[in-house]
């Protein structure tokens, strides 16, 4: 098992090391930097000066040696737009982004549990293929989409729920629907799949031969097992949905990384949305490298192989 996880971690470290040479690269997609800094009309004394004070002046792989080497001291810049440091501001949203993802994942539970177990009893019944309609219709439907139908009914039709803000948790009602059913069809097919598979075991068959009654069958014994494969596919559709959130934060006016992540792309303020896309994507790492670890500790085939 330790042999696994450090080959697991090594791997975790590479993969967040191409990510930061990534994330940095994201400087020069518009061209060059200072010049996009100083903006239309800057004299080339201006454009020069700025190249100077930020370094781009130097060799890319010494521009990006400083700035991994500054980000392991833990300074994370200063924002071009927001005139702050990077940290606090990006760690002042953090918690909002995370907790609509773990209202998101909630609510994609909610919905794909009784699914899949439902088109599982039922299997290639007109419930079966309700229950797969559902799941196509929340995979194929932009979430943007969904946001606005929700919007039209639940705030401007009944008046039920606020449109924008993060303040209570009236506010991250509809952005978790609209994320949650988004990512329920993963695990709707998942646990589909596993209850099919384990309702047709023979200790499942000696299970319902000793009398006890279906839904003893059904939840103590068959679901039980069919749901160890979710608890390492909820790790990495976490890190989906912290990801997957800047569309929905923007829709609603969430106050968290993925609404910072759209202003500080709008307004050029690239020592931000650097920021946020290595912090998003190390999360995701972390969390692929839990379900990994999960995984092998749950089956020990995975960390033999």
């Amino acid at each position: 098992m330790l042999a696994y996880l450090v080959k697991r971690l090594g791997l975790a470290v590479l993969v967040a090391l191409t990510v930061s040479v990534i994330a940095y690269l994201l400087l020069y997609l518009s061209g060059d930097p200072a010049l996009a800094i100083a903006g239309e009309g800057a004299s080339q004394a201006d454009i020069d000066l700025i190249r100077k004070t930020y370094g781009f002046d130097q060799p890319l792989i010494v521009q990006y040696g400083d700035w991994l080497l500054k980000l392991l001291k833990g300074d994370l810049g200063v924002s071009m737009y927001f005139k702050t440091d990077v940290a606090p501001l990006i760690f002042s949203k953090l918690s909002t982004t995370l907790l609509l993802a773990v209202y998101a994942l909630t609510v994609a539970l909610a919905i794909s549990v009784p699914l899949g177990v439902l088109a599982a009893i039922y299997k290639n019944s007109w419930i079966d293929r309700l229950c797969l309609a559902v799941a196509v219709v929340g995979q194929s439907m932009p979430n943007f989409f969904f946001a606005l139908i929700l919007i039209m009914l639940f705030s401007i039709s009944w008046r039920l729920l606020p449109v924008s803000g993060s303040g209570t948790w009236q506010h991250f009602v509809m952005p978790a629907i609209t994320l949650g059913y988004y990512a329920a069809p993963a695990f709707m097919r998942l646990i589909r799949a596993g209850m099919i598979e384990v309702l047709s075991a023979d200790y499942i068959r000696t299970a319902r031969a000793k009398g006890l009654p279906t839904r003893t069958v059904i939840f103590k014994h068959a679901l039980r097992n069919a749901i160890v494969p979710v608890v390492a596919l909820a790790a990495v559709q976490l890190g989906f949905l912290l990801g997957g959130s800047i569309v929905i934060e923007t829709i609603f006016a969430l106050d968290g990384l993925g609404y910072l992540a759209y202003q500080s792309i709008t307004f050029k303020d690239y020592p931000v949305t650097q920021i946020i896309v290595l912090l998003l994507s190390v999360i995701y790492i972390l969390l692929t490298l839990a379900s990994d670890v999960a995984n092998a500790w749950l089956d020990p085939r995975i960390r033999v192989a």
